[in-house]
């Protein structure tokens, strides 16, 4: 639908605005919670997409593949504010970083075969057992004082970079409280997460080219599943708001941090699971 033709410009001003509050907001989660915003940027895209009447069928896809793109710049952001108070564990992103491209690019030929409700079901489902996990189960709740090695400690990397992509997310949703239960302290789980969303954006934003390369009824200015100008709002906004979250990470007790976090998941995966819900199904 060219609804960019069709728009009043008092739509385009709200359009354009809901997308640099998505920016500044997410950026300031990624850089508080170890995350690349798009815990916060795709329920925001998805929702301001529906405003603005683009087909349910390509919704969800375009703000998972926006989302991933605009995690780039940020995830640079938020890593380097984290480095420099030594919060992240280099050692182990070396370990983790095959396994996760792996999962990069199984979590993005499924997003791309996947239906929009089915991506939107599939956010919801798994963002609101993880906000349950960090409300409710305190950080000394572990089940090991160490990661997994062997097999597991292959798994375990691209279960969360998999998942993430078909989530439009950073990866820190799913690996803070991962990391955490196998005995990371939650600062140093933040700060190595923040890495995450670099390994995972670069090869899942070019999944979401591919995927949606030729997609009928894509809104203008999209490459593939990636909108350029959704792109060009929000990720300056979220660039330059990173560092003042990863500012206040290392400042926040970190019994708040966690519960901060939570309740950011169960807001926005709520309202995602209640729109899935409410969507015809084909």
């Amino acid at each position: 639908m060219e609804f960019f033709a069709a728009a009043s410009g008092g739509e385009l001003g709200t359009f354009a605005l809901g997308l640099v509050i998505a920016g500044v907001v997410g950026g300031l989660v990624a850089g508080l919670l170890g995350v690349g915003g798009g815990i916060v940027i795709v329920p925001v895209l998805y929702h301001v997409m529906d405003l603005m009447g683009i087909d349910p069928d390509v919704r969800m896809h375009i703000a998972v593949g926006t989302s991933l793109a605009t995690i780039i710049p940020t995830s640079i952001s938020s890593v380097r504010s984290h480095n420099l108070r030594g919060a992240v564990d280099w050692a182990l992103l070396r370990r983790w970083i095959a396994p996760m491209i792996v999962g990069v690019l199984i979590g993005s030929a499924l997003a791309g075969w996947a239906k929009g409700q089915s991506l939107a079901l599939f956010f919801a489902a798994v963002a609101l057992p993880v906000a349950i996990q960090l409300a409710f189960f305190p950080e000394t709740k572990r089940l090991s004082d160490h990661l997994p090695t062997g097999i597991g400690g292959q798994i375990l990397p691209a279960a969360i970079s998999g998942v993430s992509t078909m989530m439009g997310i950073g990866g820190g949703t799913i690996g803070v409280p991962a990391m955490t239960l196998f005995g990371m302290p939650i600062h140093r789980a933040v700060g190595t997460a923040s890495a995450f969303g670099l390994i995972i954006s670069l090869p899942g934003t070019l999944g979401a080219i591919l995927a949606g390369w030729g997609a009928p009824h894509l809104p203008p200015f999209s490459l593939g599943y990636v909108n350029l100008l959704g792109f060009i709002l929000i990720a300056p906004a979220s660039f330059f708001v990173a560092p003042l979250g990863a500012q206040l990470a290392h400042s926040t007790d970190k019994a708040a941090l966690r519960k901060v976090f939570a309740f950011f998941i169960a807001v926005t995966a709520g309202r995602m699971l209640y729109d899935a819900l409410g969507l015809h199904w084909l």
